[in-house]
């Protein structure tokens, strides 16, 4: 395995082609590929008409079911959470944070009651799709005549109290480093004062595989990014064993604490990727 020094930032992606999701797993068990994804499946089948049904008759209550079942999630796949830092507790809170793959959903909903922000492409997958609306995911559209109507959509969700997870990337990657971060969507934070918007950055690391440090080369078997096709690189991960993942919450920030809101993105994404480096290098705290 590969010990290089990550890369914290990159315009680019594209000189790091995509494992090839036909492509023979180094190491991992197709019996535990198997078990794992088909327990995935039958929870996932039985709670969803739960879901709907809080919904429908207990909409307050929509954040309880959804973390409970990333928890749950979470344990199914072998993925061990380590937290380092606390989480905001303060409300309204819009976390950002970096992207490496849909395995950030259930790793970032098991540690706190959250909902997502994604593109509009996300509702339209399989599965995937109707999993994301069950948790009230705020779908937006990226393109940047839409900026306003979007800001206002976020606006509304945590007016209402509820906690949001923002990937100011704007699309996943590989694992190694983090992309530049987009300065529209977080106009959302200008636009809430009262009560002050807390911003607080999130470094997520994907670290090792049973115990062994996941090294450069191997960090796609977790990440997926790029022209991976889904089913294939969950079928591949879910072949692995127990995978650490290092969840960083950083230190709180409001958006009055910054000139401009480029300068409060600006400090996000030099905190998630210290944070990211730090993991990867091993070097966080006990």
């Amino acid at each position: 395995m590969s010990l290089a020094a990550p890369r914290s930032t990159s315009q680019e992606i594209t000189d790091d082609p995509p494992l090839s999701p036909s492509g023979v797993t180094p190491f991992g068990s197709s019996y535990l590929g198997f078990f794992r994804l088909s327990i995935y499946a039958l929870v996932t089948l039985t709670l969803m008409p739960v879901q709907i049904l809080i919904l429908l008759i207990a909409r307050r209550f929509w954040w309880a079911l959804p973390f409970a079942y990333h928890k749950l999630c979470c344990r199914i796949m072998g993925l061990q959470v380590r937290i380092v830092g606390t989480p905001a507790k303060a409300r309204p809170v819009l976390l950002v944070s970096n992207h490496v793959s849909y395995l950030d959903i259930p790793v970032l909903g098991s540690i706190m009651p959250v909902a997502f922000v994604a593109k509009t492409e996300v509702a339209q997958w399989p599965g995937y799709g109707w999993l994301a609306k069950l948790q009230r995911t705020v779908f937006v559209d990226r393109r940047r005549n839409t900026t306003m109507q979007q800001r206002d959509s976020i606006h509304a969700r945590l007016m209402s109290g509820d906690a949001l997870v923002l990937f100011p990337e704007g699309t996943s990657n590989d694992g190694n480093r983090i992309l530049p971060f987009r300065s529209a969507l977080l106009s959302v934070a200008e636009a809430v004062t009262e009560p002050p918007l807390t911003v607080q950055p999130v470094s997520i690391a994907y670290t090792s595989v049973n115990g062994v440090p996941l090294g450069w080369g191997l960090r796609p078997l977790v990440a997926w990014y790029g022209g991976m096709e889904l089913g294939g690189h969950l079928w591949r991960f879910s072949r692995l064993g127990m995978v650490e993942v290092v969840v960083q919450f950083h230190n709180e920030a409001r958006v009055g604490d910054f000139p401009s809101r480029k300068e409060l993105t600006r400090h996000c994404s030099d905190a998630v990727a210290g944070g990211v480096d730090r993991a990867l290098g091993g070097r966080l705290p006990p």
